[in-house]
This record gives structure tokens, sequence and C-alpha cells, in this order.
């Protein structure tokens, strides 16, 4: 008699929910942190902050993550020290990447950046390689590689997605465009 026990199958979906929960309030802290030592612990005076704080609230963390995280930024805290990275290479089909992390230890981030563009078939580049791609406004690239293939187009999706599922990575940017019906394609198989 297969799923008799209640609590199994809760215990099963909640320790789910909560390593999910858990990666989204560690990215978030780190972005608190790194606005509170940018301008301030002040949310008032501090729009970077502000928008942090938001952010954080507006999925559910705690007062005490926040002002932990805020305490930390200033000097205020105890904890390790943390530094803004950003790295850049290029994936599959020539497709240039933009990552900014925030790190606690630069190596461990610059591995596991690493490990993921060499699974999916990139290159880590140097700094330079690829930012006059993305210029001030990393959203808006100044070209894009279109995507016809389906096979290439998962290829890079599945990149980006690794890339963003890594607990020191921030944000993720990329220059692919992938045609709308392969889009739909791909959507529906998920």
């Amino acid at each position: 008699m297969s799923g008799h026990s209640k609590w199994a199958n809760i215990k099963r979906t909640k320790g789910v929910n909560d390593v999910k929960r858990a990666q989204i309030f560690t990215k978030l802290a780190r972005a608190v942190t790194m606005a509170a030592r940018k301008a301030g612990g002040d949310p008032n005076s501090n729009p970077f902050l502000r928008k942090a704080v938001d952010d954080a609230r507006a999925q559910n963390m705690p007062k005490d993550n926040i002002e932990r995280a805020i305490a930390k930024g200033t000097g205020s805290g105890e904890g390790m020290l943390l530094e803004e990275l950003t790295l850049e290479g290029y994936g599959p089909s020539g497709v240039a990447f933009l990552i900014e992390a925030v790190t606690d230890n630069r190596n461990r981030t610059l591995s596991e950046v690493r490990g993921v563009f060499s699974r999916s078939g990139g290159n880590l580049g140097q700094p330079g390689s690829a930012a006059y791609i993305f210029g001030a406004d990393p959203a808006n690239p100044s070209f894009t590689v279109p995507l016809s293939d389906e096979n290439e187009a998962r290829r890079v999706l599945a990149m980006s997605e690794a890339l963003e599922d890594l607990d020191d990575v921030h944000k993720v940017f990329a220059n692919f465009d992938i045609e709308e019906s392969i889009l739909n394609k791909l959507a529906g198989e998920n």
C-alpha cells in the first residue's frame, strides 16, 4: 500500500521546498549585505538597500535575517567578508555570458562557474572578453546570437539555469535570442 504515510509525503515535499527557499534567502541576504556595504545601513538614505530589503520582504524573508545581513554589510555584525565578482565567458553556439556573483570564497565560486562552463561545452574567459557585448546595461546586449536549432537552444538554456542555480551567483546575463516557436516547444516539454 504505497503512500499510506501522509507525514512521509508531507516531509518529502516540505524538504524540497525548504531547500529552494534557503537558496533564495542566501542570495537575498548577500544582496542586502552588499547594498549595505556600498552606501550604509539606512534603507531610507540608501536606495540600493531599500530595493534589496523590499525584494527580501517580497520573498517572506524573516526580519532577523534582513537585520543580520545589514549588520554584516556595515561591519557591525560578525561573519565572513563578501566580495563582488564579475565573470565572463562563452557558451554553446558562441553565446556570451556575463555572471555577477557575491562570494566569501573567490576560488570556490570561480571553480564552480568554470565547471558549469566546461560541462556545457563553453569556456570561461578573461576579464573583458565578453563585457564589451553587454556594455553599461547588461540586460540589453549590443548584439544577440539567434538560435534556431532546438538542441542548441536546449543546451544554452540548461547552461543558463545551471549558472543561476549556483549559490554565489547573483545575476546571469546572456546574448542569445531563441525563436518563439522553439521556446514554446521547449516549455511544453517541462
